[in-house]
């Protein structure tokens, strides 16, 4: 922006009537010190106002409309006019068009060069209308799609457009691709917009007439919006990743693994890639892991007063066995790193068996299971016994040998972390006898078991309390209160009325009449009734709980638990 331009702007924010001249002073000086900063911006974050007040002022000085994007879509004759490479460029929303001009919404009202550079690439007159930046970029990118300006700039070059056809391989040379700009920042806006929504997973997965993406957030899928021409380039976004991922291109016929290691904001992702041959082509996962970080202190976990002091009894002994029981993506990794991190102190030596790495953790001993080089649980195991150590982890109990070694190792004065495939607490016992293990030896090593699930927890700026329904009334835990929360949606939560997840848990420890029933081969139910009668929660009662407590929804706990 040129110092006339400059000086009318100022002028426009004097007579805007919300800034006193000390504030405008500030954003000067401000502007001065970050020169590539525009004058809306730093009006708005250094002149203490809110963006959407800001842009009213503005508007009213202007005579410019003020669009709400929440509200109001754009017309689809408007958004044919400018091409994505423009919009992302300048960061506006094709809105209205009419016989010879073009309305598009912006969130900063100086930018005179982003208007002459429209009018060029539009050939016509360009108005402007304003809207926050937050609701500018996410209306793109719900209309044009993530990564929308990346594809159409791969479509213009030619190269990577091999049609429809199945199998087909892409016309780049693969040894030039790691460096080609269009297919890589293509590829890297995937994985920054997941990272960003806080997705745990990515699914690409090619069908008969488009390449779908979808993002896996608090444990449910949804869908990512994308440019329809993406499946033209299916050939190329999956040769892409697979390079990144250090797998062969040219084998489409068999499931492959790989990793691939990134940089977001500063922050190291390790991702995991699978790959899976699909009727229209690989279907790729992409699993993404934190490689360091904060981890969930014990205290946050979510636990209730008597399972926090049982878990707690537990990981401070010298020795035993502590199961985690569960689904996969039920938290279990979490509530170990998060056990381990409790006990983890200078005199204490931890190993653990892990496939994979999950987290790294400063001051333990992690090793990476290796199955196709003989580096198993249980060789892990009987090596570990052999360093001294205090405590050891073990990713998971497979197998009868596995099993063996880690009550073997409890036995002789170790204390083991170890996770189980069960659907509740109670059921570890019979699934440790299925395997072949001794009932007895189970009785004496396990000091305990914990079953766990996750559950999705409301947004706090949007839930609203209703009435609980009447029907609840007969359950077994009696309500504490007779309104409950439900979601509603809001734009911190993208619309789901959640926003992050939090753990249920059942807490089983082992006494004496426990170690009777699983010597005497009792069932799952028989050992779950022992225990209730000492005090346990099930998970569906520790969901009952949050639900009073505003943490979830009843919906959510009729979802993830069993009716026991």
């Amino acid at each position: 922006m040129s110092n006339g331009s400059d000086s009318l702007a100022t002028m426009i924010l004097r007579s805007a009537g919300i800034y006193s001249d000390e504030v405008l002073s500030r954003i000067s000086e401000q502007r001065a010190a970050n020169p590539g900063m525009g004058l809306a911006e730093a009006a708005v974050k250094f002149g203490g106002v809110r963006e959407r007040e800001f842009l009213e002022a503005i508007g009213r000085a202007l005579s410019l409309d003020v669009v709400d994007l929440e509200r109001q879509n754009p017309n689809p004759e408007a958004l044919q006019k400018l091409p994505a490479s423009a919009v992302y460029q300048y960061n506006v929303l094709p809105f209205q068009v009419d016989s010879n001009s073009l309305t598009v919404v912006s969130s900063d009202p100086f930018d005179t060069s982003a208007t002459d550079g429209l009018r060029l690439v539009a050939r016509c007159r360009i108005k402007t209308a304003l809207a926050p930046r937050e609701d500018v970029e996410k209306a793109v990118k719900k209309f044009y799609g993530v990564g929308a300006a990346a594809i159409e700039q791969m479509l213009e070059d030619g190269r990577y457009d091999v049609g429809d056809e199945f199998g087909a391989m892409t016309k780049i040379d693969v040894s030039e691709m790691g460096e080609e700009a269009s297919i890589v920042r293509f590829v890297n806006q995937i994985i920054a917009e997941a990272d960003r929504q806080g997705a745990t997973d990515i699914h690409i997965e090619p069908q008969e007439t488009e390449l779908r993406i979808r993002y896996r957030i608090d444990g449910m899928l949804h869908k990512v919006d994308v440019p329809p021409q993406l499946n033209r380039l299916k050939s190329a976004i999956i040769s892409r990743i697979k390079v990144m991922a250090n797998l062969d291109i040219a084998e489409k016929r068999l499931p492959m693994d790989g990793r691939i290691g990134i940089r977001i904001a500063g922050q190291d992702i390790d991702i995991r890639v699978s790959t899976m041959p699909a009727a229209y082509g690989e279907s790729i996962s992409l699993r993404l892991l934190a490689k360091s970080g904060s981890f969930v202190k014990m205290d946050d976990l979510g636990f209730n007063d008597r399972d926090y002091a049982v878990v707690s009894r537990i990981i401070h002994r010298p020795n035993g066995i502590f199961l985690v029981t569960g689904p996969t993506g039920s938290g279990k990794s979490t509530s170990l790193y998060s056990f381990l991190s409790e006990v983890n102190k200078i005199d204490v030596r931890i190993m653990t068996a892990e496939d994979p790495i999950e987290y790294h953790m400063a001051g333990i001993n992690q090793v990476q299971m290796q199955s196709e080089i003989g580096m198993t649980f249980a060789r892990a195991l009987r090596a570990f016994l052999r360093q001294d150590p205090d405590i050891i982890m073990v990713g998971e109990i497979r197998d009868r040998e596995t099993a063996e070694i880690a009550i073997n190792a409890s036995l002789t004065g170790h204390m083991v972390f170890s996770t189980l495939h069960t659907n509740d607490a109670a059921g570890a016992f019979p699934r440790l006898i299925d395997m072949g293990v001794e009932p007895f030896l189970i009785a004496s090593a396990v000091a305990g078991v914990m079953g766990q699930r996750l559950c999705r927890r409301l947004c706090p700026d949007c839930r609203r309390e209703v009435p609980l329904d009447k029907r609840y009334y007969t359950l077994s835990v009696p309500p504490e209160r007779d309104t409950v929360y439900e979601p509603a949606g809001c734009d911190k939560c993208t619309k789901t009325g959640y926003r992050g997840r939090r753990a249920l848990f059942e807490v089983l420890e082992v006494d004496e009449d426990i170690e009777g029933a699983i010597v005497r081969r009792e069932n799952a139910t028989q050992i779950r009734n022992i225990s209730l009668s000492k005090g346990m929660k099930t998970l569906r009662e520790d969901g009952w709980a949050k639900v009073f407590k505003g943490v979830t929804s009843v919906k959510e706990i009729l979802r993830v638990t069993e009716d026991q």
